[in-house]
Formats: structure tokens, C-alpha cells, sequence
């Protein structure tokens, strides 16, 4: 009985070994191409169609030669390192894709020793469902990244910074030459002065103009994300997180610039490893051990007065030196009153054709309130007031009548009625209802201009500095930037 079944498994083994070369056979001739790699993924075999295909007229010619010099794409290698076959994929090549298999080849300790490929159609007319998935899901890949690519692109110019002011110039001038450079540039200025325009504008004169430039408000992201925001995570590297895991700002900006917003809000513990992806120019993404090597020029601008926060010990120094390598500082509008008259153009000739309002113009007296205004918002505070005052004017000429509600004069006796509103109803006084005012208000309205004034007056009283603010009523910074843009408080 032993000597029947050792006799019955010997017949077993022969025919399974017949069935494998049957197999092979049967592929190799309905098949419109077959390749045989050895451990290095050197062809060892190819038949005379697929190599035909490829651009060789004798198959021997190829013996030797490594599979992706041969078949431009080819995934062979990758069979051969993993030992894993890849049983139905897509091969583009110079004319058709064609549909092919790959199968790793192991000797009798389980070995991978090669691997063989075989082309399954080579057309896909059989396949027509299949690939008309596929080719609808490579053409929305290819238009989502050139969406990307475009986003990630610099939205404005040199030609973009109107003024012809001397400071301006300057300003403009030491840009250009930092667009020529490759250091770190730090962009110091009040809020509202346009110094992410001025980011832009570098980047897209620079020799990154082709990479991405990438953006962080560093203010408007919460402590505890900045650092996942920065160099991603790996997958599961914490509790929630995506299966996928999470590529970061630093890796995004490969190749191009990455833009730091309110660097002066950083926290300390992760200026330290900012600082070390400057020196070093290399990061690991949160719970990995993987080294990621990183090609990104740093553009930070801040609001905040760095050199009083480093002294403060709220801002590391070997940082703010490592950063303050080209410094330009953007002036306040006030100091550039002889830009004012071509800007507001500027503006109006957007808003124009944003709104469809027509030719729109300033009267020689509108023109002078405007000059005559402080500007504490600076540029961002005179396109909201432009935009304002084109919503309020009947006319497509605006005069000084319509711009007193919001600069001059008009604007300080506004706050001080405010004032004295709010000093007499702290005491039980009453006063008498103004026009916008008029009318029963409802408790969510009032409760509404309530927090808008309160938050108002507390970044009025920190010079527009949000972290300061935030600092001074007890609110979490990031819980502010949302108060902020819910209830339309210019900042």
C-alpha cells in the first residue's frame, strides 16, 4: 500500500509539472507577449511579438539587458523584490495600454528566482467596461492635479504691487533681488500691508516659479495641529488618524516655496523643529522613523515685533537669525500716502467688474479724505471701505459724502456715539435710537453686535494683533480667527 501511494504522489508531482509547462505553452502561444526576468530583473527571455513591439527585431538582442530598458513602465522588479504576482494591471506603452500579468517564479525553498510576465489582451475592446472606468478615473487624476498645480501657483506678480511711492520702490527692488536668491526671506509689517501678495510675487519671479508655493497661516491653525500640518503623519500614527496617513506642507512644496504666514504666533517647541528642517533640510512625519530629505525655500512674514519676542523668550533667536537672512520690511499705507490714489483705481476697477457697476470714480474731495485717513488696516482696510462705499452710492461717482461714514472725520464721530451709547447704557442712561438702529432688534441680533463690538474694541486695543487679543479676553486664538470671520470684523 506505501509503495502505491509514494508511486501515486510520484504520478501527481509529473503531472502537476506537465500542467505548469502545458500552462506556460498555452500563454506563450495565445499570448501577444512574454517576458522571463532573473533575480536582478534582467530579461533571460523574451518571444520575437512582445519584443517586436518594443522596438527590437531579434529577441536575443535583449537577453541581459534590464526590463525597463527593454519595456519602458515594466513593474517586473517589483515582482522580483516582493515575490508578490500582480495579476491584472494596465501597461501604457508608446502606442495601446495593454493588459498584462506578472507572476513571480521561486525555486523549491521558496525563493523568488525571477519572475515571468505575460500580455493577457492586447487590445481592450474586451475589456471596454474596465477601461472606460479606468481612463475616466486617469483623465479626473490628470485634471485634479492641474487644478492643484494651478492653485499652488503664485496668483500675483510684480505687476501686482501698485505704488510708485520711494518707499515703495525700495520695497519692490529688494524683492526682485531676493527673487534671484535662494535664502530665507522675512517679511516684517503691520497686518493688511500685503506681504502674502509680496510672497507671491517673489515665488513666481523666482527660479521655483514652476513648483508649488505653498501657504501656512501659522496664527490660524491650533498649536496641536501645526506640527501634523507641517510633516504629516504616517498611517495610524495617532488615535483618528487617516488610514492613509497625511502628507504635510513641507513635502506639498517640494521643488517650490513654502510660505510662512504670522510666523511670529509659532509655538516654541515647534520652532525648534522648524529650525532643524532649515539646517538640516530634512524632517520625519509624525510616528515615523523615515528620514524625508526636503527642497523648500522658507518666505515668513509676521505682524509681530520678532526681535521684542525673542527678547521676550517667546521667539527662539537662533531661529528669527536662521530666518532674518533677507529682511524686507513692508511699510504702513500711511507712509506711502502718494500710492493711495493709484491703488483705490486699482480696487474700483475690480470691483467694477465684480460687480458689474460700471465705470466707477473718485471725486477730488473723496479722493483728498482718503489721503487724509490714518489707514490702521492699511491696504485691506481701504479696499473693505472702497467696496462699502461703492455698495452705498447711488451714483458711480463716489464723493466725500459717502466715504465719511468710514474714514475722517465721519468715521472717529461713529466711534464716539458708539462710545457714549455704550457708557449710558453701563449707567441705565438712555439714548435716543439712531437710524440703523431703530426698531425692536432681535435678542440673537443684539447678542451678535454685542461680541462684534467687544472683539472689535479688544484687537482695536492690541493694534490688530490676533494672538494678542485673544490673549488678552481669555479666548483660544483659533476660536477668535472664527469669531472673526463669522461675524465679519475686519482685522
Amino acid at each position: 500500500m506505501e509503495i502505491e501511494t509514494t508511486a501515486l504522489l510520484a504520478d501527481y508531482e509529473h503531472v502537476r509539472k506537465l500542467a505548469m509547462q502545458s500552462l506556460f505553452q498555452s500563454l506563450d502561444k495565445f499570448s501577444e507577449g512574454t517576458v522571463i526576468v532573473d533575480r536582478n530583473a534582467r530579461v533571460v527571455w523574451i518571444n520575437q511579438h512582445y519584443a517586436a513591439r518594443f522596438g527590437f527585431d531579434d529577441p536575443a538582442a535583449v537577453i541581459g539587458l534590464d526590463c525597463e530598458s527593454v519595456i519602458p513602465n515594466s513593474m517586473m522588479r517589483d515582482v522580483v523584490k516582493g515575490g508578490e504576482p500582480i495579476l491584472l494591471d494596465i501597461l501604457e506603452t508608446d502606442r495601446d495600454p495593454i493588459v498584462v500579468t506578472r507572476l513571480p517564479i521561486k525555486d523549491d525553498n521558496g525563493d523568488t528566482i525571477g519572475a515571468v510576465g505575460f500580455v493577457l489582451f492586447n487590445e481592450l475592446k474586451g475589456l471596454s467596461p474596465l477601461f472606460s472606468q479606468y481612463a475616466r478615473l486617469r483623465a479626473e487624476l490628470i485634471s485634479t492635479r492641474q487644478s492643484l498645480a494651478q492653485v499652488r501657483r503664485a496668483k500675483y506678480s510684480f505687476s501686482s504691487l501698485i505704488g510708485t511711492s520711494a518707499a515703495s520702490l525700495e520695497v519692490k527692488r529688494q524683492a526682485r533681488r531676493a527673487a534671484r536668491l535662494t535664502s530665507p526671506v522675512l517679511l516684517l509689517g503691520e497686518t493688511g500691508t500685503g506681504k502674502e501678495l509680496l510672497a507671491h510675487a517673489i515665488h513666481g519671479a523666482s527660479g521655483r516659479a514652476d513648483g508649488p508655493l505653498v501657504t501656512v497661516n501659522v496664527a490660524a491653525i491650533p498649536d496641536t495641529l501645526l506640527e501634523l500640518e507641517f510633516f504629516g503623519a504616517e498611517p495610524g500614527a495617532y488615535t483618528g488618524a487617516d488610514r492613509k496617513g497625511r502628507i504635510g506642507k513641507f513635502e506639498l512644496a517640494q521643488g517650490g516655496t513654502l510660505f510662512l504666514d504670522e510666523i511670529g504666533d509659532m509655538p516654541l517647541a515647534l520652532q525648534g523643529k522648524l529650525l532643524r528642517v532649515l539646517q538640516e533640510q530634512e524632517f520625519e512625519p509624525l510616528g515615523s522613523n523615515r528620514i524625508m530629505r526636503t527642497d523648500v525655500r522658507i518666505i515668513a512674514a509676521t505682524s509681530a515685533d520678532l526681535p521684542a519676542l525673542v527678547a521676550q523668550g517667546r521667539f527662539r533667536a537662533d531661529l528669527y537669525y536662521r530666518l532674518n537672512v533677507l529682511m524686507i520690511r513692508v511699510p504702513p499705507l500711511r507712509e506711502r500716502l502718494a500710492d493711495i490714489e493709484g491703488m483705490a483705481y486699482a480696487i474700483l476697477d475690480k470691483l467694477s467688474v465684480e460687480s458689474g457697476a460700471g465705470h466707477l470714480e473718485l471725486d477730488r474731495d473723496a479722493l483728498a479724505a482718503l489721503c487724509s485717513y490714518n489707514w490702521p488696516g492699511n491696504v485691506r482696510e481701504l479696499r473693505n471701505t472702497l467696496e462699502r462705499a461703492v455698495l452705498l452710492s447711488d451714483s458711480e461717482r463716489i464723493d466725500a459724502h459717502v466715504l465719511a461714514r468710514f474714514v475722517g472725520d465721519g468715521r472717529e464721530q461713529h466711534r464716539a456715539e458708539d462710545e457714549a451709547r455704550r457708557a449710558l447704557g453701563a449707567h441705565g442712561g438712555q439714548v435716543a435710537a439712531s437710524p440703523d438702529l431703530a426698531g425692536p432688534q432681535r435678542y440673537e441680533d443684539a447678542m451678535q453686535d454685542f461680541e462684534r463690538r467687544f472683539l472689535t474694541d479688544a484687537l482695536r486695543a492690541a493694534g490688530g494683533h490676533v494672538a494678542k487679543a485673544a490673549a488678552r479676553i481669555g479666548m483660544a486664538r483659533a476660536t477668535l480667527y472664527r469669531r472673526i470671520v463669522a461675524l465679519g470684523i475686519e482685522v
